[in-house]
């Protein structure tokens, strides 16, 4: 629909906030924030607490305008009310109708988007599906006794009930409990092999190197860097592999300094094709425990960037 121009760029985008209502002090939310996320693309914009994250989002959204600069949606300027339709949200902290149930928030959402009631039901039995919530449960079930994790669920789910060309999820993962999140992680790899443009904000790290194409940090209002994984954090130099069982002297001579541990549990480092590793592998009778990357990991690089910057002074 949009070709190969940006999903969204931004260009200089700045925000300045008055600290009061007669007070001539202002406070610098963000600063040139210039940056580019192609249809299909994957984007995670990082950064410490209050480093502007969600206020660059906003602006994004159109909730608020910038104080310099510009950018453009889907080719259209910020703010473009006829972009709503092509876009979906899911908050830090979603809020919705204590006495709705999760299918009543669904077809309220739908409503709103004009969507016809056979296209809403088509919709939302697939969407309970994706976001792991049974038809019965969303039903039956008011979300004022939703957990927090079934919250995130439905709010993801009330995002894509306009099957949006853009997903910008904002913290998606937050104060959800280890296989709330894993499972989150699943449900958004889904949407990015399904071709979803997704901007995503988080500084869950782990999750956004392995979910993200690209992504930018953000820290005191600047955009400091951005760019795929490999541009910023080096380019593979093999694979950090830890397995079990197979053959120990063909182990040896194809990982080199291999190390064994208790169980016949082993690891090393592939400088060689991996998938022809993993054939082996497995005509050996061994299998793979886990398998990353041998290069800087997206924390260390994080962290390095993070390096203080000037304080931004109130003007």
């Amino acid at each position: 629909m949009f070709n190969n121009s940006p999903a969204i760029l931004t260009s200089q985008v700045g925000k300045v906030y008055r600290t009061g209502f007669w007070s001539h002090h202002k406070i610098i939310s963000l600063h040139n924030c210039s940056l580019e996320v192609y249809p299909g693309e994957t984007f995670g914009l990082l950064g410490p607490n209050g480093a502007g994250k969600t206020t660059l989002l906003k602006i994004l959204l159109g909730i608020s305008r910038p104080s310099s600069g510009k950018g453009f949606l889907l080719g259209k300027p910020l703010g473009d009310r006829s972009v709503k339709q092509f876009i979906g949200y899911l908050p830090e902290n979603p809020y919705f109708y204590d006495y709705l149930t999760g299918y009543e928030l669904l077809e309220l959402t739908g409503e709103i988007f004009r969507i016809s009631s056979r296209v809403q039901r088509q919709r939302i039995v697939h969407l309970l599906e994706l976001v792991g919530l049974s038809q019965n449960q969303a039903r039956k079930q008011r979300i004022g006794s939703y957990s927090k994790g079934m919250v995130q669920r439905i709010g993801l789910a009330q995002a894509l009930i306009n099957d949006p060309e853009v997903l910008f999820l904002d913290e998606p993962m937050s104060g959800l409990d280890p296989l709330a999140q894993n499972q989150m992680r699943e449900i958004i790899l889904s949407l990015k092999s399904a071709g979803k443009t997704i901007f995503f904000n988080s500084h869950m790290l782990g999750d956004v190197e392995q979910i993200c194409d690209r992504i930018g940090i953000l820290n005191q209002g600047e955009i400091i860097c951005s760019g795929s994984l490999s541009e910023l954090l080096g380019e593979e130099k093999g694979y950090y592999i830890r397995g079990k069982g197979g053959d120990k002297e063909i182990l040896q001579k194809r990982l080199g300094e291999i190390q064994f541990e208790r169980e016949a549990i082993w690891h090393g480092i592939l400088k060689e094709d991996l998938y022809d590793f993993l054939a082996s592998l497995r005509l050996m009778g061994g299998k793979v425990i886990k398998i990353s990357l041998c290069r800087q990991s997206l924390e260390d690089f994080f962290i390095q960037q993070l390096s203080p910057l000037p304080t931004q002074s109130k003007l």
